[in-house]
């Protein structure tokens, strides 16, 4: 009975593991420091996964050679207003939040049309940069990132089923990872990303929230 009760237990196990693992299939990416970038992308694309861009990352991305799909593409609207309005639509929203294990969910992606997005990758405007560079504050306010910084909140917040990557100092980290199991996240990777993430998010807001008070 112990040895049988031993064997289910493991069987249990593995089960509630493999439940947790999550592959990366697709991965949008838009971040304003491009180094660091190539590496990260090689090795995505060694594992055959899809990227979906816009502006100059977009670019970017294409001229190292590699395929990369418009977000302009799936929303079916262009970057507008200078650029203030790129990522955020439904359609690239939807495909963050989405709860992959929700049948309600799975259904309205369908019906809409809604890809699955199953890796962020985000770097945020320069904005503690060009405060203290002394610029003025027109050039300070467009520095204050809203698609890219709700990317990072919609990503950490589906960290069940999306990994997040919140800034340049986080590649090094997804791409050991990358190294180590391939194109496959475990949840506590995945909430290991949101927490750091949500560290970038709050700093950066308190930034913005400390020059304001000024």
């Amino acid at each position: 009975m112990l040895i049988v009760n031993h064997y289910l237990c493991k069987r249990i196990s593995k089960a509630f593991i493999m439940a947790g693992t999550k592959q990366i299939r697709t991965a949008l990416i838009s971040v304003f420091h491009k180094d660091g970038l190539d590496d990260l992308l090689k090795k995505l694309n060694e594992e055959e996964v899809k990227f979906l861009s816009t502006g100059g990352t977009q670019h970017f991305i294409e001229s190292l050679g590699y395929d990369c799909l418009k977000v302009e593409d799936i929303t079916s609207y262009p970057s507008i207003l200078g650029g203030r309005v790129k990522t955020l639509h439904p359609k690239i929203f939807g495909g963050i939040l989405a709860r992959r294990n929700n049948e309600d969910d799975r259904k309205q992606m369908a019906k809409y049309e809604i890809p699955d997005i199953d890796l962020v990758i985000v770097d945020l405007y320069p904005f503690e940069q060009t405060v203290i560079n002394g610029a003025n504050d027109q050039e300070i306010i467009e520095k204050i990132d809203i698609g890219g910084i709700s990317l990072i909140r919609a990503g950490a917040k589906n960290f069940e089923d999306v990994v997040i990557i919140p800034s340049k100092a986080e590649y090094p980290v997804l791409l050991q990872l990358l190294n180590t199991k391939g194109a496959q996240t475990e949840l506590e990777d995945r909430k290991m990303f949101a927490e750091r993430a949500f560290g970038v998010s709050s700093n950066y807001d308190a930034a913005i929230h400390e020059w304001f008070a000024k």
